[in-house]
């Protein structure tokens, strides 16, 4: 059908993509959301029933800190109904954990129509990248940054009796951990910027001194502690993934995707 193709690349100006109305947009973005709210329904559902077991696990850098310190190793809590929410929030951040892959598959096939038919055979590498920062960021927090954190503020109020409720010690971890697995997706929220020719490589690079002052603003905000080693363990991460970043968008902004469409199609030629 000539006059088709003809309107898909007067829609499009691309003739190798298929052309959507701004209807079929939204209505396809509405059934993305809703498999990925399902999603995240089974993954509250599977993670509530070893909530105990979850919980254990986040408990271990605090009971570690108390024992280091020669403090009792359990938790309180001031109302009835804190350990039942308490554990509703818990299974609820570890189910996004678990339906982060389906997720995450659900924003690629949204955004996947708006590629070179070439460039959608990076589906795999963009969720195992996208994934893998997200749980190194999370691991990173868990193993190095927080049980640091616990043992400095623990450790600085020794002349007192901590009562640290099940509450107050479930936002802190779920602050560190997500918020270090939230930093850590740098590269893939530069990917997208550069994908729509937002940023660009050389201009990530001319303003590096000013992005690296920018990383320690935000590592000193975010951590938890006072003291300058634990601001350079979060921010050291943070400037890696920078430079990470600057690579990333180089290869994806549009000029050059452009390029190398026109080079293979003068190869094909």
């Amino acid at each position: 059908m000539p006059e088709i193709a003809s309107a898909q690349r007067s829609r499009t100006g691309r003739p190798d993509l298929p052309a959507m109305s701004f209807l079929e947009h939204l209505e396809e973005l509405r059934r993305r959301i809703i498999w990925c709210v399902l999603y995240v329904i089974g993954g509250f559902s599977v993670c509530y029933y070893f909530h105990t077991q979850i919980f254990g696990l986040m408990q271990t850098p605090i009971a570690k800190a108390l024992q280091a310190h020669n403090l009792p190793e359990k938790l309180v809590y001031t109302n009835p109904t804190d350990p039942f929410n308490m554990y509703l929030k818990i299974a609820l951040i570890a189910g996004i954990f678990v339906a982060s892959p389906f997720v995450l598959y659900q924003v690629w096939a949204f955004i996947a129509p708006g590629l070179y038919r070439h460039e959608r055979r990076y589906v795999m590498p963009f969720m195992a990248s996208t994934v893998g920062l997200f749980l190194a960021g999370g691991l990173f927090g868990y193993y190095m940054v927080y049980p640091a954190a616990l043992d400095f503020l623990i450790g600085y109020g020794t002349q007192f009796t901590p009562m640290i409720t099940i509450n107050e010690y479930t936002d802190l971890f779920m602050t560190i951990i997500l918020g270090l697995g939230i930093v850590f997706e740098m590269p893939i929220l530069v990917f997208f910027l550069a994908l729509m020719g937002i940023v660009k490589a050389s201009w990530m690079w001319k303003n590096l001194r000013y992005s690296i002052l920018v990383i320690f603003i935000i590592a000193a905000i975010i951590t938890p502690t006072t003291d300058i080693m634990n601001m350079c363990i979060f921010a050291a991460p943070m400037v890696a993934l920078y430079f990470l970043s600057i690579g990333v968008a180089w290869m994806v902004h549009p000029s050059r995707r452009k390029k190398q469409k026109e080079k293979q199609q003068q190869q094909q030629g």
